[in-house]
């Protein structure tokens, strides 16, 4: 469940009248329910209670301060992919004993800072990876902890781009690499090697495909214990799916019942990595209509935002239910809803079923808290859209418009003698 729901034929996030935030806001810009955001964190965190995991926010699909700040004060962790995403999750208060970093391509400058950060751990995607944060670990006189990132080689019924479980994509260890890298640990006195990573992919909405994985990695962590190779942290990542059309994810209570009976047998320390499923259905995207075009072959609804703003439908043809914020029970037509970037690939919807939106109309493209603002772009020299949080009857702006000048920064028009 979400807090974006009509009264009086107007939506409303939370007590807020969407139509008032745009008197004070204009648009296009993203908008979050504080309540439908902090409520997802908390259904995670009370079925997984037996366990009492490490939650961490994948930060990659929402990285907006306040956003990230409203989790932290709940108890949440971070997931980060970068020494930026580090630094935000440390300016917004995260404990860095419940920071993982991931991503297959650390820098050494990422890696030194996150060793002086503290962080609980490094997911390791390489093994020359692992021998590089030995060597700077070294350099620093520092001991780091790390968990290899296994990749389970199953399948992921999700889009190929978000699929990460196979081995014919960039991430995680094969199995038996990984077991070596364990039996080898002496070649990395600056790294415990003391956990074991696997995330398959986003957008799952099965349990079927986690219990798989969970099963392959957990019998492979009983052989390594055969070995005498002890593990401490189990980090089981993300991808629990949601609601953007017709989907019927499981619930995070679903989830658990599933997979938890497995996880308590191990007697490990769990960490777990939701992002989407916390923050997807607390955001939408406001944008308004600015022509109606009808070239005799299609019916076009051309809106102030673009792809640069929300490139989920161009990059994976997502789907995002798209309402007018007033309701309007007129006749509905087929209409491309699109923006106007230069690409053909500008657009939020194909064929969709519409009721006769006119110019200057509010449209809320739902679902849209999850890898948008964050994927975001100044494509076509446009600046970034404003983000606003609603908590109760109040709103705030969390994030500024961006501006011409703010685009600029940094460039320089050279002057040749």
């Amino acid at each position: 469940m979400h807090d974006f729901k009509f009264k009086n034929d107007e939506l409303y996030c939370e007590d807020v009248k969407v139509s008032s935030i745009v008197k004070r806001v204009g648009t296009p810009f993203y908008l979050y329910s504080y309540k439908t955001l902090t409520d997802h964190f908390l259904k995670i965190r009370k079925a997984f209670l037996k366990l009492n995991p490490i939650i961490c926010f994948a930060m990659k699909s929402n990285g907006n301060l306040s956003v990230i700040k409203s989790l932290i004060d709940l108890g949440a962790g971070i997931d980060i992919v970068s020494m930026g995403e580090l630094r935000k999750a440390l300016i917004a208060g995260a404990d860095p004993q419940k920071i993982v970093f991931a991503s297959v391509g650390k820098t050494e400058e990422e890696i030194s800072f996150a060793i002086e950060s503290g962080i609980l751990l490094f997911n390791v995607e390489s093994e020359p990876e692992l021998t590089h944060i030995n060597l700077i670990a070294k350099r620093m006189g520092k001991k780091v902890q790390a968990a290899l990132r296994i990749n389970p080689d199953v399948p992921a019924p999700t889009h190929e781009y978000i699929n990460t479980g196979s081995l014919k994509k960039k991430f995680g260890i094969d199995l038996r690499t990984t077991r070596q890298i364990f039996k080898a640990q002496k070649k990395y006195p600056y790294v415990k090697i003391n956990g074991v990573h696997i995330h398959i992919g986003s957008q799952i909405t099965s349990s079927t495909p986690f219990v798989g994985a969970i099963k392959k990695v957990t019998a492979f962590i009983e052989d390594l214990k055969k070995e005498g190779i002890d593990i401490e942290y189990l980090d089981i990542g993300g991808g629990l799916g949601i609601i953007y059309k017709d989907e019927n994810p499981q619930t995070a209570l679903e989830y658990a019942r599933k997979v938890v009976p497995l996880l308590q047998k191990t007697g490990l320390k769990i960490i777990m990595e939701p992002g989407r499923f916390i923050v997807g259905n607390a955001g939408v995207f406001v944008t308004k209509v600015l022509y109606i075009k009808d070239n005799g072959v299609k019916k076009f609804v051309i809106v102030d935002g673009g792809m640069n703003d929300l490139m989920r439908p161009m990059l994976y043809d997502a789907y995002h239910e798209i309402v007018p914020i007033k309701k309007n029970r007129s006749v509905k037509a087929k209409f491309d809803v699109v923006g106007p970037i230069c690409e053909s690939g500008d657009f939020f919807a194909h064929e969709r079923m519409l009721p006769q939106v006119k110019s200057g109309d509010l449209l809320a493209v739902m679902s849209a808290g999850a890898y948008g603002y964050a994927m975001s772009s100044n494509y076509n020299v446009r600046p970034r859209v404003a983000e606003v949080m609603v908590r109760g009857k109040a709103f705030k702006i969390i994030k500024e418009r961006e501006t011409l000048k703010d685009l600029m920064k940094g460039e320089i028009i050279v002057q040749w003698s």
